[in-house]
């Protein structure tokens, strides 16, 4: 009902993603950027190698993609060649593909979601690694005393929507006085996910819910634990979350079929499953993450002391054919979504 379409990623030399789970390269020689032999395109003829690692393929996750190497591209015009690697959403996979990266001496490293930097991080302690589509660089990688920089090789632009402002959102929407039972709904296996649950269940018990936090490992067991969601809960909420991301199909069939309304983290998530987001845009963050590594890339700027950036304009965006299923009437200052036609 709500397939999601795969946003166009950059020009076809650049994005392949056909993979498989072996993270084989997909961007051509293997020989290291500066030995390339390109001769256009930055004023002292470098050329660079910079490897895209991305968890999984997804709208949201595909639109950081995109932008990153739109503005890469801009920036650096011929002399860098982008190699995007997709770790067809196994976590596991992420250490081959950045450990090819290191060995063919690639300049720079694009981890896209929060596995996909935890891998780039373990595999080396030397080429600068730019992030997108992680929540919090602090619980990513296990930073205490976190003071907006990461003090090694990392640094990049996080995807956290104001959480209070997300709660918020739930309360103009579904009141506790008529939905009293709170469902917080994400997969364990991401850190970032759960930091997001943790925040937002403490923000609406302030507000006068109950909230009951419901886990799942993988897609395998989606179903099951979103139908036990949907059956305990008048209102669900669901983080920037990779696995849901990737399976809103299964999401929206339970929580439509229950009656169950969903506010989700993200725009693309909402399209496929949810009412309501107070959503960044992806692409942007994408765009400013690649500004970021052109500028480590050109002007030898270093990661370990450039502040991770966020995005802040967050804008309240609802899903108009969810909300006419379930019948709720959305205040004018909500953005309708554009969906998908089929």
């Amino acid at each position: 009902m709500f397939k999601k379409k795969i946003l166009a990623l950059a020009t076809a030399s650049v994005m392949a993603f056909g993979m498989s789970a072996c993270g084989g390269s997909t961007g051509g020689s293997s020989a290291p950027a500066g030995d390339s032999g390109s001769d256009s395109g930055s004023e002292g003829g470098q050329s660079y190698k910079v490897g895209v690692v991305q968890l999984v393929q997804h709208e949201a996750l595909d639109a950081a993609t995109e932008g990153f190497s739109a503005a890469l591209t801009e920036a650096l015009g011929d002399s860098v060649d982008i190699d995007v690697q997709v770790a067809a959403g196994d976590s596991a996979t992420c250490a081959p593909i950045v450990n090819e990266f290191v060995s063919n001496g690639y300049n720079l490293i694009m981890a896209n979601a929060t596995p996909a930097l935890q891998s780039a991080q373990a595999a080396t302690a030397d080429i600068p690694i730019v992030g997108t589509s992680v929540t919090d660089y602090a619980t990513a990688l296990s930073i205490d005393d976190w003071t907006g920089t990461t003090g090694i090789n990392v640094t990049g632009y996080s995807d956290l929507a104001p959480l209070d402002g997300q709660s918020e959102m739930i309360e103009e929407l579904c009141p506790a006085s008529d939905y009293p039972n709170a469902g917080v709904l994400y997969c364990s296996g991401e850190p970032n996910s759960k930091y997001q649950a943790d925040q937002v269940k403490t923000y609406l018990e302030d507000k006068g819910y109950t909230v009951n936090m419901y886990t799942f490992a993988d897609s395998n067991d989606m179903q099951s634990v979103c139908t036990t969601a949907c059956a305990d809960s008048d209102v669900l909420y669901i983080p920037t979350d990779n696995t849901a991301a990737a399976n809103t199909e299964i999401v929206h069939n339970v929580a439509s079929e229950a009656g169950i309304p969903v506010i989700v983290g993200e725009e693309n998530m909402c399209k496929g499953c949810g009412l309501a987001t107070l959503s960044i845009s992806y692409y942007d963050m994408g765009y400013e993450a690649g500004k970021m590594a052109a500028d480590i890339l050109e002007n030898g700027t270093d990661p370990s002391t450039t502040e991770v950036g966020t995005v802040s304009d967050c804008v309240k965006k609802y899903n108009p054919q969810v909300a006419e299923e379930l019948g709720f009437t959305i205040p004018d200052d909500y953005e309708a979504l554009e969906l998908d036609s089929e």
